[in-house]
């Protein structure tokens, strides 16, 4: 009875789509589509030599990309045409299962273990990051709870489930161990807290509990305390901790203004490690430069304005927020990612959406992508429609103010 429930609910979330007055953000789309086709064609050119040593053919990280691509298009398009409220009557369901695929990690022959940290789960024909996942289900759950709440969101006991369930995925994603992710998960739970309207006395109770935490966890962690070492002066360690950040400014440097040019870059022969994944921007510099970097930097952040249009265009403050939060976790993982790459904050394994190689990460930010969309066809009073009266009501105050 409760599937065929579950049915009926999504199909009407389908058929909703009848009732639409707004319509998808194509420039948008058409962005998004651009950067996952620059980033198949530059995880090619960062991982071919890679690939070909290890797997005994070049493109073996072009296949895994190329199939994340073709699956997070059709993710992107169904999440476009399904209801977004379907995600608020499931909400509970996508958080325990976010939980559940983070714990099964753990499990031997199940969870699989690579460079010393547990974080795919081994799947019959292919594997899954459990915490890219786990970071959109948060989203969904935060939205659902705040919006719902928003007298309660006032109050430090009000905070407090968000609180409690960032903290139960942040503890299962550190014993994985993956630091990294973590932080991320951090910032984005004091971010939708924020945003939620959370007073800033109850959010520092947060943070600096946080802040505490993770210098605990680097001072018992040899290789944290390394890795802060080598941030501060990579020229200490070049041949250990401190070697990915320089090879990481060697590509960087190299680049110069234009580039090297595409498929020239020298770093990705074996010289900057995880070049096709966690460091491509540093590839991205030196084959296309200063320029080809500020491209790129430019089209996340018109796919971050878009969305938050698109947020406060939404019909209801569920809709603003989960809008808000993909935003959020777009722009926390591109900053995060560019700052290591050029050595702003300490080394940290963290891919660039859209573009580094894994196909999980892919699929799941390209379908977030189909929930900004699902939400600009539902709204009832468009975003565009929005800022296009804004922009009319200010032409006249300047007419009117020339006139007299």
């Amino acid at each position: 009875m409760r599937a065929l429930k579950l049915g009926t609910k999504i199909k009407e979330a389908v058929g909703g789509v009848k009732n639409t007055v707004g319509k998808s953000d194509i420039a948008m789309t058409v962005v998004v589509g651009a950067l996952v086709a620059f980033g198949v064609l530059m995880v090619y050119s960062a991982g071919a030599y890679t690939a070909e040593r290890i797997y005994g053919t070049a493109f073996y990280y072009v296949y895994k990309q190329l199939t994340g691509a073709a699956l997070g298009f059709a993710a992107m398009f169904l999440f476009s045409r399904i209801d977004y409220h379907v995600l608020y009557k499931l909400r509970y369901v996508i958080l325990v299962v976010s939980v559940v695929l983070l714990a099964i990690v753990f499990i031997p022959g199940v969870g699989i273990t690579n460079y010393g940290a547990r974080r795919w789960i081994n799947l019959p024909f292919f594997t899954i990051q459990a915490s890219e996942i786990s970071k959109f289900g948060f989203i969904v759950f935060a939205s659902a709870y705040i919006g719902s709440h928003t007298d309660r969101i006032t109050t430090f006991k009000g905070i407090l489930p968000v609180v409690l369930v960032g903290g139960v995925i942040c503890l299962l994603i550190i014993l994985e161990p993956n630091m990294s992710v973590t932080i991320c998960m951090a910032l984005l739970m004091i971010v939708m807290l924020f945003l939620g309207g959370a007073k800033i006395k109850h959010l520092l109770m947060i943070i600096l509990p946080l802040i505490a935490a993770a210098v605990v966890l680097i001072l018992v962690e040899p290789y944290r305390f390394a890795r802060l070492m080598a941030f501060i002066d990579p020229w200490q360690s070049p041949l250990e901790e401190g070697y990915q950040l320089i090879q990481s400014y060697y590509g960087l440097g190299a680049g110069g203004l234009f580039g090297v040019g595409l498929f020239n870059s020298r770093q990705k022969f074996l010289f900057l490690p995880f070049a096709e994944s966690d460091f491509i921007f540093s590839v991205i510099g030196e084959e296309f430069g200063l320029l080809g970097c500020a491209v790129v930097m430019c089209a996340y952040l018109f796919i971050i304005r878009r969305a938050l249009k698109i947020a406060m265009g939404a019909p209801d403050r569920f809709g603003s927020l989960l809008c808000s939060g993909i935003a959020a976790i777009i722009a926390i993982q591109v900053m995060v990612n560019i700052a290591v790459v050029t050595g702003s904050i300490p080394p940290t394994g963290l891919p660039l959406p859209f573009i580094s190689s894994g196909s999980s990460g892919l699929i799941v930010f390209m379908s977030s992508i189909g929930v900004l969309n699902g939400v600009a066809r539902r709204s009832h009073k468009s975003s565009e429609l929005m800022f296009l009266r804004t922009k009319r009501t200010g032409n006249r105050k300047k007419a009117k103010a020339g006139a007299t």
